[in-house]
């Protein structure tokens, strides 16, 4: 599993962020608190607090580079 912060403070964000999660066969879960939700449920997104950085885990080893570069522009600077 791979964890990376991603910032989603808009709606364009959103909707461009889980069009290009449902391209793999992965499974990936937003971590806010304690609320964990399905990343490619976008309902799901929708009810976390947005301006703030989620954590994305990525359940997987196998393609992980090309799964990053895919949700480059979501993940939060340092």
């Amino acid at each position: 599993m791979k964890k990376v912060t991603i910032c989603l403070n808009s709606i364009d964000k959103v909707k461009a962020f889980v069009n290009e999660v449902t391209k793999f066969d992965t499974d990936f879960d937003l971590v806010s608190g304690r609320y964990v939700i399905d990343a490619k449920s976008i309902m799901g997104i929708f009810s976390l607090d947005l301006s703030k950085p989620i954590d994305l885990n990525i359940h997987s080893e196998d393609n992980i580079e090309t799964i990053l570069e895919a949700i480059k522009p979501f993940i939060a600077e340092a």
